[in-house]
């Protein structure tokens, strides 16, 4: 049996915690203002489309293709992306909460992140070699054996990145916010 097959088309104001959305493949579709809340997108396929205003909370996301999706002013709280189907992973974040979200040894290089609360979202043994992160607040992430060449942590905040378990050569980063990588050393920088 074939899944279900949806192009173009834009979703609007549904609660997918009431009717569950058809599985299938998602092609160029929009979802605006849906919730999926806890909702179950295992198996899904989304190829080129956009969740905006969407709340996708502790949805479950096992083997969930994510292939050029770009979320904006969305709430991802606890989403296991480490569980997604890896295969063309990619992906973009536009004033996104994502706290307690995890990405653990993931391959997202170049991934954006613009205006995004991501605290305490793991990074352990990501690759996110030149990856953009703009303006997005870190508080308590964790960043270990992470592969974060040429990123851009220059508008950031709230991170503690060790550059002694961390790749992080030729990584942006402004005076204001070089702090976050000296924590372990306790020292005062005033």
């Amino acid at each position: 049996m074939s899944k279900a097959y949806f192009e173009n088309q834009k979703f609007e104001g549904a609660d997918y915690t009431l009717e569950m959305l058809e599985k299938g493949e998602y092609e160029s579709c929009s979802f605006v203002n849906c919730i999926f809340l806890s909702t179950n997108l295992s198996g899904f396929i989304f190829n080129d489309c956009e969740f905006i205003d969407c709340d996708l909370s502790l949805a479950k996301i096992n083997n969930t293709a994510f292939r050029t999706v770009k979320f904006k002013n969305c709430k991802l709280l606890g989403l296991r992306f480490d569980d997604c189907n890896t295969f063309s992973l990619s992906f973009e974040f536009q004033s996104c909460i994502l706290n307690f979200a995890s990405f653990f040894k993931l391959k997202i290089p170049h991934t954006i992140f613009k205006d995004c609360k991501l605290e305490e979202v793991e990074f352990v043994e990501t690759e996110l070699q030149k990856a953009v992160f703009l303006n997005c607040d870190f508080n308590k992430a964790v960043f270990e054996n992470t592969k974060l060449e040429s990123a851009d942590f220059r508008s950031s905040y709230h991170f503690i990145i060790d550059p002694e378990t961390n790749r992080i050569q030729k990584a942006k980063f402004s005076y204001q916010n070089v702090a976050g990588l000296l924590t372990k050393y306790n020292i005062l920088i005033e």
